[in-house]
């Protein structure tokens, strides 16, 4: 009987399962388990099963504990880990219990890992997987990066539906972000053809509304710092080409814009072919310093015409900061606020986010600096006003975890970017 993959369906991995069931539910049924309780009762019902886990650094600590639960009340399954965290961390993802790692990309690991089981052989021969010889790393490297058009972006016949990730990777490398070091700094996009596909199945289903999952969406078709806007129209006519009466959200969650990528012409792109009225972009500084020394790309003359472009075509700019970055002095945060209360009263509001040390990125391990009591009030003065909103409170307890995990994690190999 061929093996079940039963997967953990929660919190920050739903959208990589959906996308990995889909890549290899031709080989093996699978179910999904919204929570620990969930995942025993489908373990003890199939019986020796492959299950399935993923989750973002601030998740580790609770899925380790779920992972012990599960272990205890449903043993004899093989628990297999992906993700940012799991690819950044193998040997403390494994120390926790996990009996495999998937490093980097998912699904053709996945499609790999189920043909051996099925064939008999042994999984120390597939490529992508890291595992435990004593206290001892091993792999085999590396997922398989294939092209986003050979698998699905969500799972169709489960009726698993998420955004469609049309972009993966990112050239630009930002010092404190993830998906460069997960995915390689460097693009690939999903064609228009086979996100027509995408819209026809979710058509069929009664979807009415679209989401895009990219790290700079008009950076979509391009393959290095340039604004391909031929092809972000292309993109966005065909999408509605195929749902003429849906919604189209691009440019806001999970599809954010880069602030010297905000011109007019690509506004007015975006205006013709958009339901969203909020356009995210990231902002992260109002500090050149911080800006330049976190590899940004831009400084703050280009958040503050984007913000004037895009209040002047309509949108209603949500502009990221990132407060509490290592080595950010006062006087940073001072020239950060002060950025922020300039853009507040050209018409934008401000999404506040303290900086988390996440494995995988050059800051992996930093200390974030503290964020004094008069920049905290501040704060609170703009939320107050509703001109400033975000889990920045929440952000700075997570990186307080995250710092004493690596202060005791051992050196790990990193995807190279």
């Amino acid at each position: 009987m061929r093996p079940a993959f039963v997967v953990h369906h929660a919190k920050s991995g739903v959208t990589a399962l959906n996308v990995v069931t889909a890549a290899m539910q031709d080989l093996a049924p699978v179910v999904f388990a919204r929570d620990r309780e969930a995942m025993v009762r489908a373990l003890r019902e199939r019986g020796p099963c492959v299950a399935g886990w993923s989750f973002y650094s601030p998740d580790f600590p609770a899925m380790a504990g779920d992972l012990r639960f599960v272990k205890e009340h449903a043993p004899s399954s093989l628990h297999v880990a992906g993700g940012v965290h799991a690819t950044a961390e193998p040997l403390q993802t494994l120390r926790a219990g996990f009996d495999r790692v998937a490093l980097g990309e998912g699904e053709a690991t996945a499609r790999s890992l189920f043909r051996a089981l099925l064939a008999g052989g042994d999984l120390r021969g597939v490529a992508g997987l890291a595992w435990l010889e004593g206290d001892r790393l091993r792999s085999n490297g590396f997922g398989e990066r294939r092209p986003l058009d050979d698998f699905p972006a969500f799972n169709a016949e489960a009726g698993k539906w998420n955004a469609i990730e049309i972009t993966r990777g990112c050239v630009y490398a930002c010092s404190f972000c993830q998906t460069p070091f997960m995915f390689k700094a460097r693009f690939r996009h999903r064609s228009v053809g086979n996100v027509r596909e995408h819209i026809r199945v979710m058509q069929r289903d009664g979807i009415r509304y679209m989401r895009f999952l990219t790290p700079t969406c008009l950076s979509y078709g391009s393959s290095d710092t340039a604004v391909n806007l031929a092809a972000v129209e292309e993109l966005l006519a065909a999408v509605r080409e195929e749902m003429p009466q849906g919604k189209i959200y691009f440019g806001t969650f999970p599809s954010e814009c880069r602030p010297e990528h905000v011109t007019a012409a690509a506004l007015r792109v975006l205006r013709k072919y958009v339901d969203n009225d909020t356009l995210v972009i990231g902002g992260q500084s109002g500090s050149e310093r911080l800006l330049a020394k976190t590899h940004r790309g831009h400084g703050v003359a280009e958040l503050v015409e984007a913000v004037r472009l895009a209040v002047e075509h309509g949108f209603r700019p949500d502009v990221d900061f990132l407060l509490g970055l290592p080595g950010e002095t006062p006087g940073d945060r001072a020239l950060s606020l002060q950025l922020a209360r300039r853009l507040v009263e050209m018409g934008a509001q401000i999404h506040c986010h303290a900086f988390m040390p996440l494995p995988g990125t050059p800051l992996r391990g930093a200390v974030p600096s503290a964020i004094e009591p008069a920049a905290v009030r501040e704060m609170e003065q703009l939320e107050s006003a509703g001109a400033m909103h975000g889990q920045w409170r929440k952000h700075a307890q997570i990186a307080e975890q995250l710092v004493q995990l690596s202060s005791v994690r051992p050196g790990n190999p990193r995807s190279p970017a």
